[in-house]
């Protein structure tokens, strides 16, 4: 069925509204899904993404508008959580693995262990936190924060899996990757950028 050339949209251009245009002239403009449109029927614009005989034309895909996202503040405290949860249960169980060891070098060696095992547990328990259920740890899950793809779904485990190994990079770059949050709108770390994710939160808390 041949779109209706009578229906006409305006459409914001260098942010200031424009038209009306025909189905055909915006064809011609090449609009893209985060452009802003509105019919006489609407009450206010949305972006193109939204409207469905946009999306059904133009191939575009809907999106879950997220309103809010993860503040930097709120990810630190998370982390120091998880590391604090996560470095808590693992010196635990080094002390009481090293009761059953009477051998002072090997207790030594199990207590050193700790540098591996918690960076290591930590990865595991990051991995399988955020692909799962609540798509955060326990840390972000008191904040209220989680960990979703760019179109606001949950991530499988192998993307959780390179969302964390990606974290490298931040930390690379003398911890700036984490720092380039605050110069971008929707607050992603330079690992989230990589890896295609978002830390968001359904609503101001």
């Amino acid at each position: 069925m041949e779109p209706s050339n009578k229906k006409t949209y305006m459409l914001v251009i260098n942010g200031k509204p424009e038209g009306p245009f025909n189905i055909t002239q915006l064809k011609e403009f090449k609009i893209k899904p985060g452009d802003f449109v509105r019919t006489d029927a609407m009450d206010d614009y949305k972006e193109a993404h939204e409207v469905a005989e946009l999306r059904q034309l133009f191939g575009f895909k809907k999106q879950i508008l997220i309103q809010y996202y993860g503040s930097f503040d709120q990810r630190l405290l998370a982390s120091a959580l998880d590391v604090f949860l996560v470095s808590g249960v693992c010196v635990v169980m080094i002390f009481i693995a090293s009761q059953f060891i009477s051998n002072r070098l090997a207790t030594i060696s199990i207590t050193f262990s700790l540098f591996i095992i918690i960076p290591l547990v930590n990865l595991i328990y990051h991995v399988v936190m955020e692909s799962g259920a609540k798509q955060g740890t326990y840390g972000k899950q008191l904040l209220k924060i989680r960990v979703c793809d760019l179109e606001g779904k949950g991530i499988t485990t192998t993307h959780a899996i390179g969302r964390n190994l990606a974290k490298i990079f931040s930390v690379l770059t003398l911890f700036m990757g984490y720092l380039y949050s605050f110069f971008n709108k929707q607050q992603q770390c330079l690992h989230d950028v990589i890896a295609r994710t978002l830390v968001v939160k359904d609503r101001l808390v």
